[in-house]
């Protein structure tokens, strides 16, 4: 039997609508099974990107996070403070499950912190402890610990060197709005108190730039000849005091040197003997801890106080009265360990994915 144009195009669509009804339904169960996988979006308010902790914590943030289940977004703000406090502000509206907070002013960023937790998006402060305030969830290294381990470095360098303690030690701070080297000196000037005939002179590597750092050295080299280590609390800075020092027409392991956060160019600088030591800031871990807990972060469930395993460390959570507060344990680094894969300078992250904890 013939049939019309009219009754052909309704047979057509009979056979289309379920194909297209097939497709429709697979790709909302195919969207439906990708949100599942990834719970909600972190922002990262990542003070600078101009040294590898900074650009480190980034891709380790990212890594862990996605491990839990969580997409990260980064903003950058470039040492500014009131940047910072603007990216806070548009972050507030977006409505994320979290902020995750490296502030670049610690004092400064506190109105933000507030605000947002009045908005009900949880702050989780990352490496530079905020204590005025509440946050939810606060992941740091034992900052006061590696300045005393840093002390205790300089006790044994300046040992070897006179006989006894003593000495001049130049001690190049990074920017002091940060708690970050408030702490490390605090812990290192009062361990050095015990040894009354080392003189520290303390100086700021205003905004961490490396460049201040290296003016600070040739500054001080010239005032103070007599320097006999210099303490810089950040890798990076060191890059600059050896280009103060080569300038100088000092060679390696003339004037002793150590610094704190174990970066790649840190270990670098001990295989060619510039620098004495590292004492390790543990950046893998500060960022798993992070993903361990960010369930419960989320989620406002309660976090136990105690001691946890982050990547084989033990860590201990307190609660504070600015909330609860993990500290992680760095470690020491010289020529003779300088190359062990678990130190995160020598940029092998962790194979063993992190797991939230229950």
């Amino acid at each position: 039997m013939e049939r019309g144009p009219a009754q052909l195009e309704r047979m057509i669509m009979k056979r289309i609508i379920p194909g297209l009804l097939s497709v429709l339904v697979l790709g909302l169960s195919m969207l439906t099974t990708a949100m599942a996988q990834t719970k909600s979006t972190v922002y990262y308010l990542v003070p600078t990107l101009l040294d590898e902790f900074q650009t480190g914590s980034v891709s380790a943030l990212e890594m862990f996070l996605e491990q839990t289940g969580y997409e990260m977004k980064t903003l950058n703000a470039d040492n500014k403070t009131d940047v910072q406090q603007s990216q806070m502000n548009d972050v507030i509206a977006l409505k994320p499950a979290a902020i995750v907070l490296a502030a670049v002013d610690f004092n400064a960023l506190k109105p933000s912190i507030e605000a947002a937790r009045a908005a009900g998006i949880p702050v989780v402060e990352f490496d530079r402890q905020i204590t005025s305030t509440p946050s939810d969830f606060t992941s740091v290294a034992g900052t006061i610990e590696i300045g005393q381990v840093a002390a205790d470095q300089a006790e044994e360098m300046l040992k070897t060197r006179h006989g006894e303690v003593k000495g001049k030690i130049l001690q190049v701070l990074g920017d002091p709005g940060d708690p970050y080297t408030l702490d490390i000196q605090k812990g290192f000037e009062e361990k050095m108190i015990a040894f009354p005939d080392v003189t520290i002179v303390s100086v700021p590597a205003m905004q961490w730039e490396a460049s201040n750092a290296g003016t600070i050295v040739s500054d001080q080299m010239l005032a103070n000849p007599d320097i006999d280590l210099i303490f810089l609390h950040a890798a990076h800075l060191s890059v600059a005091a050896v280009a103060s020092l080569e300038a100088a027409g000092k060679k390696p392991g003339e004037v002793m040197m150590m610094s704190s956060n174990g970066a790649p160019v840190g270990l670098d600088l001990i295989r060619k003997g510039w620098l004495n030591t590292e004492v390790e800031q543990p950046l893998y871990a500060q960022a798993a801890a992070i993903a361990m807990f960010m369930d419960k972060i989320v989620e406002k469930q309660e976090i136990k106080p105690g001691e946890y395993d982050v990547l084989g460390l033990k860590s201990v959570v307190t609660i504070e009265d600015w909330g609860p507060n993990i500290k992680i344990p760095g470690a020491v680094i010289t020529k003779e360990n300088v190359d062990d894969p678990a130190f995160w300078g020598n940029m092998k992250p962790p194979t063993a994915a992190v797991e939230s904890v229950k």
